[in-house]
C-alpha cells in the first residue's frame, strides 16, 4: 500500500507496514508448520499450562489465555518476569516465547521451569532459548529470523502454542479457529490496503491526533487487545498511550474523571474495543462509561471486532490496531521500527 500523506514525510525504515499487512499469511505458515512439529510430542498428562515471554513475545500469552483459557480443561497462566510460577513441575506444561531467543527474563524462567521438570516448547528465534531448549530435548518451533522486531511476528509467535495446545487435545477444534483468523485477516488488511489513508485506522488515527490514546477493552479478549493496541503505539509511534478492562475500570478508573476535566478533554482519547464474546452487562458498562467520559475527554470512539470466533475478533482487534499505530507514526514523521531506546536499556543492564 503506497501511503500519501500531505503533510508528512512517511519513513519505514524495516517495513513495518509490509509486515504489518503480511501478518494473515505469516500465521498461516506459522501454523502449519507449528503442526507439523507438534507432531512429534508424546501424549502427556498436563495439568497446568504456563506461558512465559516478554514484550513483543509477551503479548502471545495473554493472547492464548484470553482464546484458550474458556476452553481448556486445565488453568492457564501467563507469566512475565524472571520467575517461573512455584507451582510448575511434571505435571506443567511451559510455553516459553521469544524473538530473539535471549530475552533474559525468559531465559531464567524457562531454565527454572526445565529444572522443575516440566514439559517445555520453546518458541522463540534461537539465542540462549534456543540451545538450551535443545539440551534440554525440549520440542522448539522456530520464529522466523528475517523478522526484524518481535513485535511484528506475532502470528509466528502465536499461532504454534495454539497448535501445541491442540495436538495435545487441550484446545480442541484449533485448526478451524485458527483458520477463521486468518480469514479473517485476509479480509480486513484488503480493506485497509483498498483505501489506504481514507481506511478506518488511518482516520482513527488522524482522531487520535496528538492526544493519548485510553485504550479499554472488554473480559480477557478485549484486554489482550487493548494491551497490543498500547504498547503497538509506544513502539511503532514512539507515543503514549493507556489501557484498561472491563469491568475492572468501573471499579476504580472511572473515578479518575471526576476533576481536572478542563485538560483531559483536551489530551485524552478514549477508545473501546468491542467484541461479540462479551458479557451482556460489559456491554451496558461500556456504554455507560462512554456517557462519562464523553464529558472529559476529547473523543470517544468504538471500535467493532468482526470473525467467526474468539481468536478471529481478537487478531481482528489487533490488526485494526497495528495499522492505527503505523498511521499514527506516518502522521506525526515517525519511523515505527526501531526503538533505539529498549537497546539502551538492554545494553545499561547487561553492563551491570
Amino acid at each position: 500500500m503506497e501511503i500519501d500523506l500531505a503533510d508528512s514525510e512517511v519513513i519505514d525504515s524495516v517495513g513495518m507496514f509490509a509486515l504489518t499487512a503480511g501478518l494473515p499469511e505469516q500465521a498461516e505458515v506459522a501454523a502449519a508448520r507449528a503442526y507439523d512439529l507438534a507432531s512429534q510430542l508424546e501424549p502427556v498428562a498436563v495439568e497446568t499450562v504456563v506461558v512465559i515471554g516478554m514484550g513483543g513475545s509477551g503479548i502471545t500469552g495473554d493472547l492464548v489465555a484470553a482464546v484458550s483459557g474458556p476452553l481448556l480443561p486445565v488453568p492457564v497462566v501467563v507469566s512475565k518476569s524472571y520467575e517461573c510460577p512455584a507451582f510448575v513441575g511434571p505435571d506443567s506444561l511451559v510455553l516459553a516465547i521469544s524473538a530473539s531467543g535471549n530475552t533474559e527474563e525468559t531465559v531464567q524462567a524457562a531454565t527454572d521451569a526445565a529444572a522443575a521438570g516440566a514439559h517445555l516448547v520453546a518458541v522463540t528465534g534461537g539465542g540462549q532459548l534456543g540451545q538450551l531448549a535443545q539440551t534440554w530435548g525440549s520440542l522448539v518451533i522456530p520464529v522466523p529470523a528475517d523478522i526484524p522486531q518481535p513485535r511484528a511476528a506475532l502470528g509466528a509467535m502465536a499461532m504454534p502454542p495454539l497448535a501445541v495446545l491442540d495436538q495435545l487435545g487441550l484446545y480442541r477444534g484449533g485448526r478451524s479457529w485458527i483458520g477463521a483468523a486468518v480469514e479473517q485477516m485476509k479480509r480486513r488488511r484488503d480493506e485497509i490496503e483498498a483505501a489506504g489513508t481514507g481506511s478506518e485506522p488511518a482516520v482513527l488515527a488522524r482522531r487520535i491526533g496528538r492526544t493519548t490514546a485510553l485504550i479499554h477493552g472488554g473480559g480477557a479478549l478485549g484486554a489482550a487487545a487493548a494491551q497490543r493496541w498500547k504498547t503497538q503505539i509506544n513502539e511503532n509511534a514512539k507515543a503514549q498511550a493507556w489501557w484498561a478492562a472491563q469491568p475492572e475500570l468501573c471499579h476504580n478508573e472511572i473515578c479518575g474523571w471526576g476533576q481536572n476535566g478542563d485538560v483531559t478533554r483536551q489530551t485524552i482519547t478514549a477508545v473501546a474495543l468491542r467484541h461479540e464474546g462479551e458479557h451482556p452487562q460489559v456491554g451496558r458498562r461500556f456504554e455507560l462509561v462512554a456517557d462519562i467520559m464523553r464529558e472529559v475527554v476529547a473523543d470517544v470512539i468504538e471500535v467493532q471486532a468482526e470473525g467467526d470466533g474468539d481468536l478471529a475478533q481478537l487478531f481482528d482487534l489487533i490488526l485494526f490496531g497495528d495499522y492505527v499505530s503505523l498511521f499514527l507514526a506516518a502522521e506525526t514523521g515517525v519511523d515505527p521500527g526501531p526503538v533505539p531506546v529498549l537497546g539502551e536499556l538492554k545494553a545499561a543492564l547487561a553492563g551491570g
